[in-house]
């Protein structure tokens, strides 16, 4: 396998905390590799490091030579001034660079720069590039060309990055959290380009799905270090924790032995201790490994929520436009006590306006809507909350409770709540600047459970949580006694957790559907597909017209005009004449023999072309279809 990346004794602190130590590893060609950590590990900052963004305090990445590497940050830079259009090809991708050089030839009548750029055009499909822009930009559901990058929301940006970077179609992908701020629709469809794609891929996800069905390789950051396992999810927990558990029984058997060594080295009589050297240079090697532990500190939630009554929160008859868009229309639905219900579709189908009507935070335009006196929501937002960087982590739970009751009668202070969510006692005194994002996400959600709420909802909780506190949040959400709402498109996460459904469809019309998601998706192919086979089985079975000598043909559908047959073969025809003259050319542009002149007469030329065959072919479909 040809290596792409080698990283090498890689050494990295964050002010006093160290992220890892002496990492080494490497990447082929055509590996799709998941790198996976806790929060506050480091892997954000590894990537920043592999991608030149960052440095190190020890070690060197080397990539090979010839490679284009393209990078997805958290939150990409972007130009504030710049329109997404304008925004998606500032970039010196060899393409693009290509192209800029192209066009700056032909401006300038450069005939010598022309020789050669011609070809490389040809070579790297440039001529169809705007096409390509347009597809992926549509696919993440950005149609909003002419729009100033300042007025994007967050998430919209961080699509305009992630387009930006698979339009560069570099060798070497690096992403960091692809999937944050996509929907399901868009998610399944990063899943299928980059599973088909060709680029060497190193991520940073947390969608189990996706990890599971685009990579092929697992790296771990652990206790400092970098573990390696080759296979999906699944085989990554086997082997993980079959890791740990040896590395334990090594741990204890050496601690074991160290009793026996001890006794022996304190009845050791001192005269003959130069003849037992060896044994006491092993006592200090069997004491280092004795006191090595693999301590998997796990955040274990059992917070009681406040007892909900037999009311809980009804909707009847409930609308909902903006701007004329409707989001909501005639909705009506009586929530039950232990209902855990994922909400799924679109961005922009008004999800989380839904959420925030329920909770009274926005007016229907119509309806009713009431809440049991009982009901105490949790709302953890999309958007989160904006903690002070300057402001230590205690004194954010402090200032909103010094105790806090789990119910059952367990009362814990601040401090022992933040150690119960794996905030250290250092992190707890440390200002929230120096948290990473998954860290002040926890944060966030430790705010939110605080009020032992009895209704959770929860709007795309799994970005920026680490796998483990996800398992977690999943074991406690199957177990909690309340109501849940979760929007989410982290598929594993839904399926481990909803029991029902609401499919916001578009144009007000949400469906309810009993199970979880991947269910529900398989109902809905399903029923797709029995669809179209009706429609076939249909077409079948419609009686065949009457002809009699004195009526025509009937037809459902028209037949072509004579006129339009006519077209079609000259379409053909043209075409044909078309694709051999543009033949003609490219074999004449490479040759070089061509004059200057001759050289800008058929660079325009071959322009012609192109749009000729784009109109024609475009024609000849049109009438195909008929």
């Amino acid at each position: 396998m040809i290596s792409y990346l080698q990283v090498d004794n890689l050494s990295k602190r964050f002010g006093e905390q160290l992220l890892f130590e002496h990492i080494s590893f490497g990447i082929g060609k055509g590996q799709k590799v998941a790198l996976i950590a806790k929060n506050g590990m480091g892997k954000s900052t590894l990537l920043r490091i592999i991608a030149g963004k960052d440095s190190a305090e020890t070690g060197t990445v080397i990539f090979r030579n010839d490679i284009s590497v393209g990078i997805l940050e958290q939150d990409p830079v972007l130009e504030p001034e710049n329109s997404v259009f304008e925004e998606v090809f500032n970039s010196e991708t060899p393409v693009l660079t290509l192209i800029k050089n192209y066009e700056n030839a032909v401006e300038h009548n450069d005939t010598a720069a022309l020789e050669h750029l011609i070809p490389e055009m040809d070579a790297h499909s440039a001529w169809d590039y705007e096409t390509t822009v347009k597809q992926i930009l549509s696919e993440l559901k950005v149609g909003f060309y002419d729009r100033k990058i300042s007025q994007l929301s967050g998430g919209q940006k961080k699509r305009i990055g992630l387009a930006k970077v698979l339009i560069s179609n570099p060798d070497f992908l690096i992403l960091d959290e692809p999937t944050n701020h996509l929907d399901i629709e868009m998610t399944e469809w990063l899943e299928e380009y980059l599973g088909k794609s060709n680029s060497t891929l190193l991520m940073v996800t947390h969608d189990r799905y996706f990890l599971d069905r685009v990579c092929n390789q697992i790296i771990e950051i652990d206790e400092f270090g970098l573990f390696s396992y080759s296979g999906n999810y699944a085989y990554y927990l086997e082997k993980r924790e079959e890791r740990i558990t040896n590395h334990n029984a090594a741990v204890d058997k050496a601690r074991n032995l160290l009793r026996t060594e001890q006794e022996w080295i304190r009845r050791m009589p001192q005269a003959r201790g130069h003849k037992a050297q060896y044994r006491i240079d092993n006592f200090y090697k069997l004491k280092e490994a004795a006191s090595q532990t693999v301590t998997e500190k796990k955040m274990e939630l059992d917070i009681k929520g406040h007892r909900l009554g037999k009311k809980i929160l009804e909707l009847e008859h409930v609308n909902k436009s903006y701007a004329g868009i409707c989001l909501l229309k005639d909705f009506s639905y009586k929530f039950v006590r232990g209902e855990k219900i994922g909400i799924v579709g679109k961005n922009g189908v008004g999800k989380s306006t839904f959420l925030n009507i329920i909770t009274q935070n926005i007016e229907p335009d119509s309806g009713t809507i009431s809440i049991g006196e009982t009901v105490v929501y949790g709302y953890y937002k999309q958007s989160g909350i904006t903690f002070k960087d300057t402001d230590r982590v205690i004194d954010i739970v402090k200032n909103i409770s010094e105790r806090i009751d789990l119910g059952n009668g367990r009362i814990m202070s601040a401090s022992q709540f933040l150690e119960y969510f794996m905030f250290t006692d250092k992190q707890q005194y440390s200002l929230v600047e120096k948290l990473s994002g998954g860290e002040r996400r926890r944060l966030y959600l430790l705010t939110v459970l605080m009020s032992n709420p009895n209704f959770l909802i929860l709007d795309e909780p799994t970005n920026d949580l680490d796998i483990v506190t996800l398992n977690v949040l999943e074991e406690y959400l199957k177990s909690f006694k309340g109501c849940l709402l979760i929007v989410s498109h982290d598929r594993f996460f839904t399926d481990k957790v909803v029991d029902r459904i609401f499919a916001f469809e578009g144009n007000g019309t949400v469906k309810d559907f009993p199970g979880n998601y991947t269910i529900y998706k398989n109902q809905r192919e399903a029923e797709k597909e029995l669809q179209e086979k009706l429609e076939r089985e249909k077409k079948k079975q419609e009686p065949k017209p009457i002809q009699t000598n004195n009526t025509a043909k009937s037809e459902n559908k028209r037949k072509l005009t004579f006129k339009e047959r006519q077209e079609i073969k000259q379409l053909e025809t043209d075409m044909e004449q078309l694709n051999a003259e543009k033949a003609e050319i490219e074999t004449a542009l490479n040759s070089g023999t061509l004059t200057p002149n001759e050289l800008i007469q058929k660079s325009n030329r071959i322009g012609e072309l192109i749009d000729l065959l784009d109109e024609k072919e475009m024609r000849w479909l049109e009438l195909s279809e008929i």
